[in-house]
């Protein structure tokens, strides 16, 4: 009889450490799958106040691969013709895919 009993409390024990493991498993993954804010910085008050990269500029980072260019044109466009390894985001759109861009890398967009 006291034999059964331990079974028992032993299932019941793993039963609660395996429900508790999955409990723990699923913060994590909810943790670790979060969406990130994204980082809005305050519009520019005039078209001056816009820092624009030089055409020197943008062929120095597109050769040396430190910038990020950004073709906001719509899709057909881009299909037409685009800077090689640029990324597209359509500038209706580019509002709620800011989140597919890096804040941290210089990111050059274009739309002609």
């Amino acid at each position: 009889m006291a034999s059964t009993f331990n079974r028992k409390r032993l299932f019941a024990g793993m039963l609660l450490g395996g429900g508790i493991l999955l409990i723990l498993a699923g913060i994590v993954f909810a943790w670790a799958n979060r969406q990130r804010s994204v980082t809005v910085t305050s519009t520019p008050a005039s078209l001056e106040q816009v820092e624009r990269a030089s055409l020197a500029e943008a062929k120095t980072a597109f050769d040396a691969g430190t910038a990020v260019f950004l073709d906001v044109r719509d899709p057909g466009s881009y299909t037409t013709s685009h800077i090689p390894g640029a990324i597209s985001i359509p500038l209706d759109e580019l509002t709620v895919r800011m989140n597919e861009l890096d804040p941290t890398e210089w990111i050059i967009p274009y739309c002609t």
